[in-house]
């Protein structure tokens, strides 16, 4: 099979230290289930060959079928409450023993006690949702939607982002490992850069940002016809995180020209960044909110956008019409979600674990010239391994050397960009299990520098 050397998100699965990785599995029936896995499977990037066989989860650990017990910082963004919470599990099976699914054309009452919630904690008009069994599937529908509002089918977002793996949402992020063979793309997509304070092509620091936002409105008034900005409010691939500043003006932006502010929180609300949505960081208000992963409870794959009332105008056509559209499941596991983060304080818990994880990876980077930008906001980290702080070259070798020797020791992230170790644990993990981490993540940070 050929190697694929494009590295922007996740491991490589024919690297050399994958292939290492995989000759260190020497448990008999672990072998045979990846090997059976390999043989039954559609292959692609980033999944296959998978790295283990998993039996079994529980708060922030994965365990797998050879008996390794891996804190899991990586999740798919899908684990805020820790997997198999008890709270949410006992709300799923109370609801399956009454009604398990709910057709389309009828409506249940867990889903519309759901959207109210949405409605209550959103500000403004943010009061009309719909659901989908997925993050990709608000994706579109958002997409749609703005068509619709807008009467212009062009949009605007930015390079490297990710909106999901199906075409129009491919279409619309910037990720090259997802466009590759695909051919044309959905017409009408204008990528631009994202505001970074590292590598950043119009400048890194704070003010620089703004000129970020300057060509927003410059590619606004060139193109025309532009009906939304789509964007992912902080990047959670390589934690990238615009300033208020930054966010102030796009909105200001948007709302000159009538373009809809479109926000993926897909894998970053629910208390990842210390408040329930990322936006709340910033003090502006989207148009459109996507959320999915971790709002089905880590359990149920469910999604949702919310929008303004006024926007409420496509009832002629049908933006989703998804079979589990209005799931009592999904909706009891969204409910149990946010009941468990405002019940068990976890806002408040995260931005206490944020100023301990800032002040312990500042100290790493003092210590390890290897990095050369750590940033980030509540549970939510990066790393950047640079080969030299001055030139900023990427360490992707030792990245991946890093990553591969953490799993070992019994940590799992993912690397972003091919240099960036993204750190997402549960938003419920203990402060031991965090300074076990740090543990890991030093003692192979000193291995590889």
């Amino acid at each position: 099979m050929k190697k694929d050397g494009t590295n922007t998100e996740g491991d490589i699965n024919f690297s050399e230290e994958r292939q290492k990785w995989d000759q260190e599995i020497t448990d008999l029936k672990s072998r045979q289930i990846l090997e059976d896995d390999a043989r039954y499977f559609l292959h692609q990037s980033m999944s296959t060959p998978c790295l283990d066989v998993l039996t079994s989860c529980k708060g922030s650990e994965i365990h797998t079928l050879s008996g390794r017990k891996i804190l899991d910082f990586h999740g798919n963004n899908v684990h805020q409450l820790g997997y198999g919470n008890d709270f949410v599990i006992s709300q799923i099976i109370e609801q399956m023993q009454c009604l398990s699914f709910s057709p389309r054309r009828y409506t249940n009452q867990p889903a519309v006690e759901l959207a109210r919630k949405l409605a209550d904690l959103l500000p403004g008009d943010l009061n009309r949702s719909l659901f989908a069994p997925g993050g990709t599937s608000v994706i579109g529908i958002a997409l749609k939607l703005a068509r619709v509002v807008t009467r212009k089918h062009k949009i605007v977002s930015h390079w490297d982002s990710f909106h999901g793996a199906s075409l129009d949402a491919i279409s619309a992020g910037g990720e090259a490992i997802f466009k590759k063979h695909m051919g044309p793309m959905m017409p009408g997509v204008i990528c631009i850069p994202p505001p970074t304070t590292y590598w950043g092509v119009f400048g890194d620091t704070e003010a620089d940002q703004l000129n970020y936002a300057d060509y927003l409105e410059y590619v606004i008034e060139k193109e025309g016809d532009i009906g939304a900005f789509l964007i992912e409010t902080i990047r959670n691939t390589d934690v990238q995180i615009p300033s208020k500043a930054y966010w102030k003006r796009v909105r200001e932006i948007c709302t000159k020209h009538k373009v809809l502010l479109i926000l993926d929180e897909i894998p970053i609300a629910l208390g990842r960044t210390g408040k329930m949505f990322a936006f709340e960081n910033f003090d502006i208000e989207p148009d459109i909110i996507c959320l999915g992963k971790g709002l089905g409870g880590g359990i149920i794959p469910f999604a949702a956008i919310v929008t303004r009332d006024r926007f409420n105008v496509a009832g002629d056509i049908s933006l989703g019409h998804y079979t589990h559209e209005k799931s009592p499941l999904g909706s009891v596991a969204a409910l149990a979600t946010i009941n468990y983060i405002e019940k068990e304080n976890l806002l408040q818990k995260v931005a206490g674990d944020s100023l301990w994880m800032q002040n312990e990876l500042t100290a790493l980077k003092e210590r390890f010239q290897l990095i050369g930008d750590i940033r980030g906001i509540g549970l939510l980290w990066g790393i950047e391994l640079v080969k030299d702080r001055e030139t900023k070259k990427k360490a992707k070798k030792k990245s991946e050397q890093i990553m591969y020797e953490c799993m070992r020791q019994g940590l799992s992230f993912k690397v972003s960009q091919g240099n960036v170790l993204q750190l997402s644990p549960a938003l419920t993990i203990s402060r031991e299990d965090l300074q076990t981490s740090i543990s890991i993540l030093t003692a192979a940070i000193s291995k590889y520098s």
